[in-house]
């Protein structure tokens, strides 16, 4: 998501980039169709991943649609905010559709389309609230919502029973006493993947800091620096003062995290559903289970993910291709085949009723209740997500907890 990525995500911080009229973006070519252009990351690679999804849903889209073409960019997420960066910097390489996770800090600029002029009624009437509430900034709509994850406790049955672990843990010092445990089998095995590098890490962070009672905020306020998140954030580097977790956290991202889990090689992670289909394709034999994330009371909570799709305005001479492609993706069965196929919780109640009892979602969706969500419609949480990436790796390596959150804290602010 990302978060997905499961549950990416990605952030940025950007400002208006002057968008408008502009005869070099008309959005036809000689041949009368109409060009949509579409910016997307990689969920999954692979020959069969989600390039091949992308080109088969644009494929049968394009054959129903003859008048527009849909070119599809994909980028992984390491890569794809200095991608998108570079290309906001000129009207004609913005993407007319974009799918990332912030989306406020472009809707705060008058960058995209509301989502009311790009899907139609049907479409925005069919997102599940909470997700719709998490798209708009002050009362308006421009995101949409495309894959949601929680997280949840991955744990190796077998390191569990060779280390002396009788149950999953439920509080933060049953994880310690377990990692210390699953750590003390040697043989490179690590209690616990702890994933910090700048894929992911504000995920990773937030788990900690809602597992303490904390929160990043909301659409009107960003709360970074405060006790229950520092407490979140000291119990990391407790972990990896207690040299429970893999080599170097600071530099691991969560794929290579999840990848030593499918091996054998950490006792537990943090993860999302896709990590279901990929210990599937990659170790089918592994012995594992799942449990409610660990928090520092017991008391059960998650973090919840979503991305989005936006759409560009420019000069909105595309907003009737846009919307017929829109339209034809989120149309039922499109849509539920592609969280299907992803593995991710669906954001619109018609998928969620075709896919309730997905053996791989279902599990997750039950966790919905207890998750806790990025502040995504508040315009500075872009500025405050790349902080994280870049800083939660200092961890461990000289820089102190409060040290950390002071930094995001005033990155976060610089926007105002």
């Amino acid at each position: 998501m990302g978060c997905l990525a499961l549950l990416t995500t990605a952030a940025l911080s950007m400002t208006a980039c002057g968008f408008g009229g502009s005869d070099s973006d008309s959005g036809g070519d000689d041949s009368g169709k109409t060009t949509v252009s579409f910016l997307a990351p990689t969920y999954r690679d692979g020959a069969d991943g989600t390039k091949a999804l992308w080109d088969s849903i644009i494929a049968d889209f394009e054959a129903k649609n003859p008048n527009v073409d849909v070119v599809l960019e994909m980028q992984s997420w390491d890569n794809i905010n200095d991608v998108l960066r570079t290309k906001l910097q000129s009207e004609s390489t913005t993407p007319d559709v974009l799918n990332i996770d912030a989306y406020a800090d472009f809707a705060k600029d008058g960058q995209l389309y509301e989502a009311k002029d790009v899907v139609s009624q049907s479409v925005l009437d069919d997102f599940q609230p909470g997700f719709a509430k998490n798209a708009s900034l002050d009362g308006t709509q421009y995101g949409l919502p495309i894959a949601a994850s929680t997280r949840t406790l991955f744990y190796n049955k077998d390191l569990f029973e060779q280390a002396g672990v009788t149950a999953p843990p439920k509080t933060w010092d049953e994880l310690l006493a377990a990692a210390q445990k699953i750590s003390a089998l040697g043989n490179g095995i690590a209690g616990y993947g702890l994933p910090l590098g700048n894929e992911e890490a504000q995920a990773e962070t937030s788990i900690w800091t809602f597992g303490a009672g904390g929160s990043w905020g909301d659409e009107t306020e960003l709360t970074i620096d405060t006790p229950e998140n520092l407490a979140g954030v000291e119990q990391i580097e407790t972990m990896i003062d207690a040299n429970v977790t893999q080599p170097n956290p600071g530099s691991t991202d969560r794929k290579d995290v999840i990848n030593n889990f499918i091996q054998g090689k950490i006792g537990m992670i943090e993860a999302h559903p896709p990590t279901v289909g990929l210990i599937a394709a990659g170790n089918p034999g592994l012995n594992y289970g799942t449990a409610p994330t660990p928090t520092k009371s017991g008391e059960p909570v998650t973090l919840g993910v979503a991305d989005h799709l936006m759409a560009f305005e420019k000069d909105g001479s595309k907003a009737d291709a846009i919307k017929a492609f829109l339209d034809y993706f989120y149309a039922t069965d499109v849509y539920a085949n592609f969280v299907k196929t992803e593995n991710f919780i669906p954001c619109t109640v018609s998928a969620g009723a075709v896919l309730a009892d997905e053996p791989v979602i279902k599990p997750f969706l039950e966790t919905l209740p207890a998750a806790k969500f990025y502040p995504s419609n508040n315009p500075n949480w872009a500025a405050a997500q790349g902080a994280l990436k870049q800083n939660m790796g200092t961890l461990g390596q000289g820089e102190s907890p409060a040290g950390v959150l002071g930094t995001v804290e005033d990155a976060a602010n610089a926007g105002n």
